[in-house]
């Protein structure tokens, strides 16, 4: 996880993703928290999908404060305490590797994940929010090109040991 200190940028630490409507009327689920205010005040992804279940930012609002338990509230001018304006729930699924990705850090659910079962962020086997804070990549770059790199210097390797076979055996034909 990743400092950001941007108070719309949410990280779930241990299970859970994030639910958001697309366009087209379907539910996706994302890990990524760097969530915007539209003009509507509507908390969305950076490329515009709602959050579910709807959260409405007023526009007058001096801060916003998401908790632990995914319960956001906001100043407002004259206020001295914060007022509730929604709750983020997490949904998780049986197997999260059987999602099917849709780009864009978007993901739907298939027979292979199992449904989502929605739940409150710190409950019941879902992962707490941090506020402040983005989940960065769990791919190590330099770990990936060397790997990849074993993996052909292999091919190589086998390619000649082919071609040696090859020309051995058309050899003993010649001979033969």
């Amino acid at each position: 996880m990743q400092q950001t200190s941007n108070e719309l940028d949410v990280a779930v630490e241990g299970h859970g993703f994030f639910q958001v409507l697309r366009s087209n009327g379907n539910m996706a689920y994302t890990r990524a928290g760097a969530f915007k205010i539209n003009n509507e005040g509507i908390i969305t992804t950076a490329s515009g999908e709602h959050l579910e279940p709807e959260i409405a930012i007023p526009a007058e609002a001096l801060n916003i404060a998401v908790a632990p338990d995914g319960t956001v509230s906001v100043t407002l001018p004259g206020e001295t305490e914060a007022e509730e304006v929604g709750t983020i729930q997490l949904a998780r699924f049986t197997n999260p590797d059987g999602m099917r990705a849709l780009g864009h850090n978007l993901f739907e659910a298939t027979g292979a994940s199992g449904e989502a079962v929605v739940g409150v962020p710190g409950e019941e086997g879902f992962g707490q929010l941090s506020q402040g804070f983005l989940e960065m990549s769990n791919v190590n770059l330099v770990e990936e090109m060397v790997q990849m790199i074993i993996g052909q210097r292999a091919y190589e390797i086998s390619s000649r040991i082919i071609t040696t076979a090859d020309q051995m055996l058309q050899s003993v034909t010649r001979v033969a």
